[in-house]
């Protein structure tokens, strides 16, 4: 393949493979790097080719240059500062914030014990022990709508309970 037909072949093909790539990334910037690349290698590659179906060639060679850049990606990806940050465990406050958090965590656990079943322990499972709607379906062995209507009725339960105290 002498230089001219090569010329054909990318003005010919430019927007296929540019497609092609566009669709297996969803970056357009990333799409225009790899229609270059894909024609760079079938180039280098030309020899190889046989002469049938420059077409079909072309679009192998732009879905595995796409391949090879998605896998990539993960080596790529920079950490954004909420990743960060996130990953690193929240400073535990001073003595006294533990305690705040400590005593409040109690007052929270005697609430959800004062409420009457089955709302108590779905309280205790979902506002005590963090867990989730799921979580919680599977281990009662109930329905995920239910158990999310039982919490929702748990909690309108302690605004109630915490209301009273107040006045």
């Amino acid at each position: 393949m002498c230089q001219e037909p090569f010329t054909q072949m990318v003005h010919k093909y430019q927007n296929l493979v540019f497609s092609i790539c566009v669709k297996m990334t969803g970056d357009y910037f990333a799409a225009e790097d790899l229609t270059q690349e894909t024609f760079l290698s079938a180039y280098r590659h030309k020899e190889e080719f046989d002469g049938k179906n420059e077409k079909a060639w072309l679009c192998r060679i732009a879905s595995n240059k796409c391949i090879d850049y998605s896998r990539q990606a993960a080596r790529r990806m920079v950490p954004t500062e909420d990743e960060v940050l996130g990953s690193h465990p929240a400073r535990a406050g001073g003595p006294e914030e533990q305690c705040i958090e400590e005593v409040v965590r109690e007052e929270l656990q005697e609430k959800c014990g004062q409420l009457k079943p089955p709302y108590d322990e779905i309280a205790k499972l979902y506002f005590c022990e963090e867990r989730p709607a799921s979580e919680i379906a599977e281990l009662k062995q109930k329905n995920l709508k239910t158990v999310q209507t039982q919490i929702y009725r748990a909690r309108a339960m302690l605004r109630k309970l915490y209301g009273k105290e107040r006045s």
